[in-house]
């Protein structure tokens, strides 16, 4: 008698973690249709069973460029190459999922070629990719949601559960990720400096830098605390180049914590923790965070749960599960019906209510929730990662950011605030926070005489005070590389940063600098405004001097309006007129797309 198999496989890769909580609620949804299923971080699955796998479903983000998230690199790589045959994947069905958003130019692009790679080696797709998009209204969920309910039926068609069989019901609790352990000793959890030799600092072992200096750098009148802060790296061994970025672990406050331990009388606020894995593939937190050998709820609730993120459908899955309150869970189960997103958005997403917010509405349901359960139903707070502003040839010991405080209003009643920059904030000299550096997206040229053109408004202009600096510590005058720079901001005596430095090189003849103070004036001005003052500057050095272009910022319109000035710089003739002998639309757009290609044209925006 033959065994009856019915394996899936869920493959992810996560920048900031959406890519992760998406593939775990679909590997939740293929246990209640009875599946055996993995889910697995790319590069953690070894790709050469990937031609044995019959059904894969791959839930993947795109970074910076267009580029694939870091824990999907190998694998990535792995499939690329040549020698793959065309058949390789024949026995396999798939389906894509892509999380992106729409205002960054290369759209959902790793999820896309992952696509196509997939189709080239042979592998049969179950469904064409979902691509969700971050600015819908409904957010990801819009192309998520219907995708995975056509998904569920075509799978069951390919591979009908055995006669006599039935899907688990709606209501079904699939197994915790962790086991809990209550630990009755008293051990010490206190990070362990750093010893001996420099090791590699990353995500599982990042350096405990000490904060130098936390100055604000906009006016106190200005709307905006937008923060310089500089942290000492000592003799960690730590370097970095102009584009890199450095990743910071935030935490909660101490009245956050607190207020969530208002909402779960379960949790006893200093007990102690230990976790196990109830899966094999199934990763523990890093120990930096939550010690193996034990913390308390009170740590967890500060450096791990990430109740001040905006709760996704799937969270309100999980609390109904353990609502006994007939109101409550009526609720929540019209907020998971599809009948009832619309309300969900209303009352979610449209305020950006945190998950924190939502317990407290939900107060008899959450007091439900058993411990083990909270890792499931919240998710772990993700690093932030920032563009390094300083030079690590003007400072080796030391690495600075830009950080723009956010905060705004909803019609809730107290303000939206970010975790990460509101921590960041709040850190005064002396305390140590986790970090590490990470190479970035941005690549500058190696050619001394290669013009580089900068576009950053706002704190957009970290990455390129990094490469000024970087270029101009060691120069000669004569033999410097000629350098222009497009900053945007508000006002000039308000939130122009860095301007003693900049404004010195720009008279020193260093640094070819324009500003756009956009309230300065009656009518606002922008960098787009300003490049279209140079124009024939622009097409000079672009068609020319072959400079490259780096743009930087918010990902809003302001790379699509920069992009639409060069493309009107490259349509005037070497006379600033549009005439016969200029550039038509179809070549300068040819042109721009080539620029892309070189790596002459790079962004790095963000939402």
């Amino acid at each position: 008698m033959m065994i009856f198999e019915r394996n899936l496989l869920v493959l992810y890769g996560s920048q900031t973690g959406t890519a992760q909580d998406l593939a775990e609620r679909i590997g939740r949804e293929a246990l209640r249709f009875r599946f055996n299923v993995k889910v697995l971080e790319m590069d953690d699955f070894e790709v050469q069973l990937l031609p044995d796998q019959h059904i894969v479903i791959f839930v993947c983000s795109t970074t910076g460029q267009g580029e694939e998230p870091d824990n999907m690199k190998q694998f990535w790589r792995f499939l690329l190459r040549r020698d793959l045959p065309q058949n390789s994947l024949l026995a396999m069905n798939f389906g894509v999922l892509g999380l992106g958003d729409s205002s960054y130019q290369k759209f959902n692009f790793a999820a896309k070629k992952l696509h196509k790679r997939l189709l080239q080696l042979g592998a049969k797709p179950i469904l064409d990719p979902a691509l969700g998009d971050d600015q819908h209204d409904m957010g990801l969920d819009a192309a998520i949601n219907p995708w995975l309910e056509n998904l569920w039926p075509m799978i069951l068609q390919m591979f009908p559960l055995p006669e006599g069989i039935q899907p688990l019901s709606p209501d079904f609790l699939p197994p915790a990720k962790y086991s809990v352990t209550k630990i009755d000793s008293v051990t010490s959890t206190a990070h362990q400096s750093p010893t001996s030799h420099p090791p590699y600092y990353s995500a599982k072992n990042p350096y405990n830098a000490e904060v130098s200096q936390n100055v604000r750098v906009t006016s106190a009148e200005h709307f905006q605390d937008v923060r310089l802060i500089t942290f000492d790296l000592n003799d960690s061994g730590i370097t970095y180049s102009p584009g890199d970025v450095v990743l910071v672990q935030p935490t909660n406050s101490d009245d956050k914590v607190d207020m969530l331990f208002q909402v779960f009388p379960q949790l006893a606020k200093y007990q102690r923790l230990s976790l196990s894995s109830n899966k094999v593939e199934t990763k523990l937190p890093p120990d930096w965070i939550l010690p193996a050998a034990g913390f308390t709820t009170e740590e967890c609730a500060r450096r791990y749960w990430d109740f001040l993120s905006i709760p996704r459908k799937s969270f309100f899955e999980l609390l109904a599960r353990f609502s006994s309150d007939e109101m409550e869970r009526e609720k929540l189960l019209e907020f998971v019906s599809t009948e009832g997103q619309q309300e969900l958005f209303n009352y979610c997403n449209r305020p950006r209510r945190t998950m924190l917010e939502v317990l407290h509405d939900f107060y008899k349901s959450a007091a439900q929730v058993p411990v083990e359960y909270l890792f499931d139903l919240i998710p772990a707070i993700k690093p932030r990662a920032f563009s390094i502003a300083s030079s690590a040839k003007t400072n080796p010991k030391q690495l600075q950011i830009l950080v723009a405080v956010v905060q705004y209003k909803t019609k809730l009643s107290e303000p939206r605030r970010g975790l990460c920059s509101t921590w960041l904030s709040k850190l005064v000299p002396g305390v140590r926070i986790p970090l590490w550096v990470r190479s970035g997206t941005l690549r500058f040229p190696t050619d001394p005489a290669t013009p580089v053109i900068m576009i950053g408004p706002g704190t957009g202009c970290s990455p390129f005070r990094s490469y000024i600096n970087d270029q101009r510590c060691c120069e000669t005058t004569g033999s410097e590389r000629d350098l222009y720079l497009y900053f945007g901001c508000r006002n000039r005596t308000h939130d122009f940063f860095f301007s003693d430095e900049w404004l010195s090189l720009e008279q020193q003849g260093r640094l070819h600098l324009s500003c756009a103070f956009s309230r300065d004036q009656p009518d606002k001005i922008y960098v787009q405004h300003r490049m279209d003052e140079q124009r024939l500057l622009l097409r000079r050095l672009l068609i020319h001097q072959r400079a490259w272009v780096f743009v930087a910022g918010n990902a809003k319109q302001m790379p699509d309006q920069v992009t639409q000035a060069l493309r009107m710089a490259l349509m005037i003739d070497d006379d600033g007129a549009s005439n016969n002998d200029a550039w038509t639309l179809d070549k300068a757009n040819h042109y721009i797309t080539e620029m892309i290609k070189q790596s002459r044209l790079q962004l790095e925006t963000w939402s």
